[in-house]
């Protein structure tokens, strides 16, 4: 492993990046440990489940990062944040999909996402079971690691420019249906092609990879979204929480493929 790096004014993208993704694949290797027996989880104070699974992959990102790169701030859904004194935050969702995690189903994520300068620019997604990584920095592209692949290939969006021929995805009907979001949600469903429920990070890469369109996400917490604005603005499309803004912090998301984006939000916000 490398040492403490000198956190200056001069911060390298790429080796951020490349560092993320050995730490994301090495956390979901702990996770494997776990996934598909029964764990005990806790309910934490909004109600969701946390396992030993999620603390410990937790605390070996942070061990790591606090290694590597001890002046950066780390942020973390099972242990909250520790300041740093560089411009960079690293955010981490140490296991994405729990209550799936829990139940055997193989589409949870480990999800890093690294801001410099409160801008979101470095996101990693990697999803141990599957062994598909996709990760991206601002300026580099996006990359799509498969298990047994030789090399990483560009992960791009699709070039579908019509809703009839269009797949979306979110991660819960029941939210989707929910009194805020469900006449919106019935109008963009209506349309489309195919309406399916691989949700939480999961969809996202799938958005991400071009086998699927657009992925509708009503609850997000900052750790659930810190990896996809720059991995799918890299890979060609958008995110954006529900009114249009790029960010990671506004509660909801949507990713496209880009082309439908505007078509998607008009629909999900009938009133502006």
């Amino acid at each position: 492993m490398k040492g403490p790096r000198n956190d200056g004014p001069s911060l390298d993208l790429a080796e951020l990046l490349e560092a993320a993704e050995r730490f994301a694949v090495a956390a979901g290797t702990l996770t494997l440990k776990h996934f598909g027996a029964l764990l005990a989880a806790e309910a934490k104070s909004d109600g969701s489940p946390v396992t030993i699974a999620d603390r410990e992959a937790e605390r070996y990102l942070r061990s790591r990062i606090r290694t590597a790169f001890p002046t950066h701030t780390i942020l973390g859904e099972e242990f909250g944040e520790e300041a740093g004194s560089a411009p960079v935050r690293w955010i981490l969702d140490p296991i994405d999909g729990t209550r799936g995690f829990m139940r055997g189903v193989p589409l949870y994520g480990v999800l890093i996402g690294i801001e410099v300068e409160g801008e979101a620019a470095v996101g990693v997604a990697h999803f141990p079971p599957l062994g598909e990584t996709v990760s991206a920095a601002n300026g580099l592209g996006c990359r799509w690691m498969v298990r047994g692949a030789s090399e990483a290939r560009p992960a791009r969006v699709s070039e579908v420019t019509g809703l009839s021929d269009a797949a979306v995805l979110v991660t819960d009907p029941r939210v989707a249906l929910s009194p805020s979001l469900g006449e919106g949600w019935k109008r963009l469903a209506a349309q489309v092609d195919l309406a399916r429920g691989w949700g939480d990070a999961y969809g996202h890469l799938l958005v991400a990879t071009g086998r699927a369109e657009i992925m509708v996400d009503p609850i997000l917490a900052p750790w659930d979204a810190a990896p996809f604005l720059p991995i799918l603005r890299e890979a060609g499309g958008r995110f954006t929480d529900f009114s249009g803004v790029e960010t990671i912090h506004g509660g909801r998301g949507v990713s496209s493929n880009g082309h439908l984006h505007a078509e998607v939000l008009a629909l999900l916000n009938p009133a502006g």
